[in-house]
């Protein structure tokens, strides 16, 4: 069903994609423009889009990003619904909640296959912790409600047998400083949150992991199957109207992927914004080692990936359900395999 679905509207995007690819004499005139909403643009989840930028690829097709960053992947979200975003960085399950609510939105690029995401106790809290039934009523941050790291923080719950209304979840942004000193002060008791910052938090002796999705063996423990992490995401309009920026942004995304598989330490660093180290060069790369063999390896999601988010979906919300047709509309290999029909991918 997914494949039908998906092949009535390739021929448009297809076609789209040859005549307006970036190549041509028009598109080389007038650079295009296009904005993306994200969350922690620092953090390694989005390290494929952002390597993308900072390797010139969106350049090279005569694309420019303008960056809409946002304190969640939830407020992401919203700013593409309110029309101040046309593109959406952030989980994939963001999909399937756009699809619930009547909002036809598909992801066009996987960037991980994994959440990439960790849930640690602080150390404190670990130490007087005997068994995880002392875990009840703690205070444990995520960026937000509705967010990646408060569904992989509901999950963790759920796979604990713990009671999920006996924890307190505490939004604390996505920005770095915030979120360290939460940990720091004793504002929270546990925190959810992705890397860097949960690797120097680790470092730093300030938290104890409990669980993660840094490796593809554990997400599947955690989810029960292979899962997807962060994608890039639009309404089906957009992948309509403007189909050649959509294959120009999974170019890009690809080519990066493609070109993390062999990049060194010190290329990384020489491509990596200076901010996005936190101040420390092996810090980064040590978390990098973590997180990198999760990223896509060519930018498609498979079948049995999307229907393990679907369940984990399924298992966290009671109310507004979908069913297997939302899941075969909420995501598209359509570009990704456009892409690499393209020269130089």
């Amino acid at each position: 069903m997914v494949e039908r679905v998906q092949r009535r509207e390739f021929s448009a995007w297809a076609m789209a994609g040859v005549l307006l690819a970036p190549d041509l004499t028009q598109a080389a005139v007038s650079p295009q423009k296009v904005s993306i909403a994200l969350a922690a643009k620092s953090s390694l989840y989005h390290l494929p889009l952002v390597l993308a930028d900072q390797l010139g690829l969106f350049k090279h097709d005569n694309l420019q990003i303008d960056w809409v960053e946002c304190e969640s992947g939830l407020q992401a979200v919203q700013m593409a619904t309110n029309g101040q975003a046309e593109v959406v960085s952030g989980a994939f399950e963001h999909t399937l909640d756009l699809q619930a609510q009547g909002q036809n939105y598909r992801a066009f690029v996987l960037q991980s296959r994994t959440p990439q995401m960790s849930l640690g106790l602080a150390s404190r809290k670990a130490l007087a912790m005997k068994s995880l039934s002392d875990l009840k009523s703690i205070k444990l941050g995520v960026s937000s409600y509705g967010s990646g790291t408060h569904w992989f923080a509901q999950q963790w719950i759920q796979n604990a047998n713990l009671d999920v209304d006996q924890i307190q979840f505490v939004e604390l942004g996505a920005s770095t400083a915030p979120v360290i000193e939460a940990v720091k002060a004793g504002t929270i008791d546990a925190l959810c949150h992705v890397d860097p910052i949960v690797h120097y938090l680790e470092l730093k002796n300030e938290l104890r992991i409990l669980a993660e999705c840094r490796s593809l063996l554990s997400s599947q423990r955690m989810f029960g199957g292979p899962m997807l992490g962060a994608c890039l995401f639009a309404k089906s309009e957009f992948l309509q109207k403007r189909a050649d920026v959509a294959l120009t942004l999974t170019r890009g995304v690809v080519r990066s992927l493609q070109w993390l598989k062999t990049a060194g330490p010190s290329d990384i660093l020489k491509m990596v914004p200076t901010t996005n180290l936190m101040g420390d060069r092996a810090l980064y790369l040590g978390a990098l080692e973590k997180v990198r063999d999760t990223f896509s390896l060519d930018g498609l999601f498979t079948v049995e990936s999307a229907q393990t988010a679907w369940r984990a979906r399924a298992n966290r919300v009671t109310t507004n359900r979908t069913n297997w047709t939302t899941l075969g509309k909420s995501y598209t290999n359509e570009f990704t395999l456009l892409s690499k029909r393209k020269p130089n991918i």
